[in-house]
C-alpha cells in the first residue's frame, strides 16, 4: 500500500507487520554455523534481541546449505564491540561489527528501519542514507524481499516472519516488500537481485513485481557502478547464468547495464538470420559457463568478463561485421582494448581484471597455432594467463562443438609440464611484481662499479 503527498507524488509504502511465530523443528544445531551460535548467544544472554537473518535463513528452509551466517541483533555497533574482544566496527554508510573466529567471520548487523519520511518526499526515492536503528519488525520491513526478511531464533528454534515470507516460500513465488515501484526506485539493483535469486532458487517473479522491473529497468544507470558490477559477476558464477542472462534482456535491464552485448544480440523481432546466429552463440557460451560451474569451477573475474565480450571482440574484429568508426586495429589485443577499455572505465572493473581479460582473448588463436621461432608452446604454458587462457578455451570448445581434442591435448601437456615442474609459480595476490636483477658490487659483474650499464628491469 503506497501513500501520495498533496502533490501526487507516490512516497515510500505503509506496511503494518504482523508477527508470525513458526517452530523451526526441521532446523538441526547440526545444520547451524557454530561462530554463529556463538554471537547470537552471548548477545541474548546480555538482554539484546539477536537472531541468524536473511539468506542463511532461506536457504535453511529451503533444504540448502548456506554460505554465510549473518547475525541481526538489537545492540548498537559499539554496544555489540564491547562484548567481543574479536570484533571490530567496520563501513562507512552503515556500520556493523566483524566478529572474527580465525579466518571466518561472522557479519553482525543492528535492526535498521526505512529512513525517515522527510528523506522520501519528492520523487526520488533512491536511498542515499540507510543508517537509522529501528526494532525487528522495522528491520524485516525494510528489507528487499519477503523471502529475504525471516529471521531464526536458535536458541527457542522458531521461525519470526513479519512478511509473510514463509507463504511465499511455500509457493516458489519472489515478491518485493510492499510497493514494489517503491521498493525497486529506492534500489534499482534490487532489480539485479531479484533475477539472481528467482534463477538461482527457481522461483517464479511476482506478477507486480516484474512489472516494476520492466518499467524501472532503466534506473539502474543511476546505481553504484562497484555494486551493479558485483552483481553482474555473482550471475555469472551462479551456475544459471543463461537463465539470469535471458531474464535481464526480457526486462530491458541488459541494455542499461551491457549495452555493448545488448546491441550485439540485436533485436528480438530482427528477421535477419545472422542476428538470431550471433544471439545462439552468445547463449551456447553462458551455457557452457553454467556447466563449467555446475563442475565445480570458479570462473575468475577475467574470465567472466571474457566471456561477455568475447563474441563481441570477434564481432569487431572482422572488416565484413564491423561496426565501430574507428580504423581496424592490426592487432587482436587491439581490438579487445576499443570494446573493454570504455566499459572498464564505465563498471569501474579494476585495471588489473580488464588488462587480463584483453589477454586471455587475444591469446585464444595460440591453441591453434603451428609451433615455430615465433610461436614456442612450452614457453606459453608457462606464462601467466595461461590456466585461465585454458578455461576460455575450454569454454568455447564447449559452446561450439569444436576444438575438445585440442583442449584435451593442452591439458594433458600442461599436466605434463607440472609433474616435471616447469610451469609458472605464481606469487600470492597482492604480491606479484616485477623482478629486477640485482646490481653487483664489486667482483668482475657487469654492473656500474665495472663501468658497465645499469642492469635493465626484466
Amino acid at each position: 500500500m503506497t501513500r501520495d503527498d498533496p502533490e501526487g507524488r507516490r512516497l515510500a509504502p505503509t506496511y503494518a507487520p504482523e508477527l508470525r511465530v513458526v517452530p523451526a523443528r526441521e532446523i538441526t544445531t547440526a545444520l547451524l554455523d557454530q561462530d554463529a551460535l556463538r554471537v547470537v548467544s552471548r548477545l541474548q544472554r546480555q538482554g539484546y534481541q539477536a537472531y541468524l537473518v536473511g539468506g542463511c535463513v532461506r536457504d535453511l528452509l529451503l533444504g540448502r546449505r548456506p554460505k554465510d551466517f549473518d547475525v541481526a541483533t538489537a545492540a548498537h555497533p559499539r554496544q555489540a564491540k564491547r562484548l567481543f574482544a574479536n570484533g571490530r566496527i567496520i563501513g562507512r554508510r552503515f556500520k556493523l561489527v566483524h566478529v572474527a573466529y580465525g579466518q571466518h567471520i561472522v557479519e553482525t548487523a543492528t535492526f535498521r528501519r526505512a529512513p525517515s519520511e522527510s528523506k522520501e518526499l519528492g520523487e526520488d526515492l533512491l536511498i542515499t542514507e540507510d543508517n537509522e536503528f529501528g526494532t525487528a519488525a522495522e528491520d524485516a520491513v525494510r528489507r528487499d524481499f519477503t523471502i529475504n526478511a525471516l529471521f531464526l531464533d536458535p536458541t527457542r528454534r522458531e521461525i519470526l516472519d513479519y512478511v509473510d515470507g514463509l507463504a511465499d516460500l511455500e509457493r516458489g513465488c519472489l515478491r518485493t516488500i510492499g510497493d514494489p515501484y517503491v521498493r525497486l526506485a529506492e534500489d534499482p539493483v534490487r532489480i539485479l537481485r531479484a533475477i539472481k535469486f528467482a534463477t538461482r532458487l527457481g522461483f517464479r517473479i511476482d506478477e507486480t513485481t516484474w512489472d516494476a522491473m520492466c518499467d524501472l529497468s532503466e534506473d539502474l544507470s543511476r546505481s553504484a557502478k562497484p555494486r551493479v558490477l558485483e552483481e553482474i559477476l555473482r550471475l555469472m558464477r551462479s551456475g544459471t547464468a543463461l537463465g539470469a542472462f535471458r531474464m535481464l534482456r526480457a526486462c530491458g535491464a541488459l541494455e542499461v547495464i551491457l549495452p555493448e552485448v545488448d546491441r550485439f544480440l540485436g533485436r528480438r523481432d530482427d528477421p535477419d538470420p545472422s542476428a538470431h546466429d550471433r544471439a545462439d552463440q552468445f547463449w551456447r557460451l553462458l551455457e557452457a559457463l553454467d556447466a563449467f560451474v555446475h563442475a565445480g569451477q570458479v570462473p575468475t573475474t577475467a574470465v567472466c568478463i571474457s566471456v561477455l565480450f568475447l563474441r563481441v571482440i570477434e564481432f569487431e574484429a572482422d572488416p565484413a561485421t564491423r561496426t565501430l568508426s574507428a580504423p581496424m586495429p592490426e592487432d587482436l589485443y587491439e581490438v579487445t582494448g576499443e570494446v573493454l577499455e570504455p566499459f572498464a572505465l564505465s563498471a569501474r572493473l579494476p585495471r588489473r581484471d580488464c588488462a587480463n581479460a584483453r589477454r586471455l582473448i587475444a591469446v585464444q588463436r595460440r591453441f591453434t597455432q603451428v609451433a615455430s621461432k615465433r610461436f614456442r608452446p612450452a614457453v606459453f604454458l608457462r606464462s601467466e594467463e595461461f590456466p585461465e587462457a585454458l578455461d576460455l578455451f575450454r569454454l568455447r570448445s564447449m559452446a561450439w562443438g569444436q576444438g575438445w581434442d585440442v583442449y584435451e591435448a593442452w591439458v594433458q601437456r600442461y599436466r605434463a609440464a607440472e609433474e616435471a615442474g616447469e610451469t609458472r609459480v605464481e606469487a600470492p595476490e597482492g604480491e606479484r611484481r616485477p623482478r629486477r636483477r640485482r646490481r653487483r658490487r664489486g667482483g668482475s659483474g657487469r654492473g656500474e662499479a665495472d663501468g658497465g650499464a645499469p642492469a635493465a628491469p626484466e
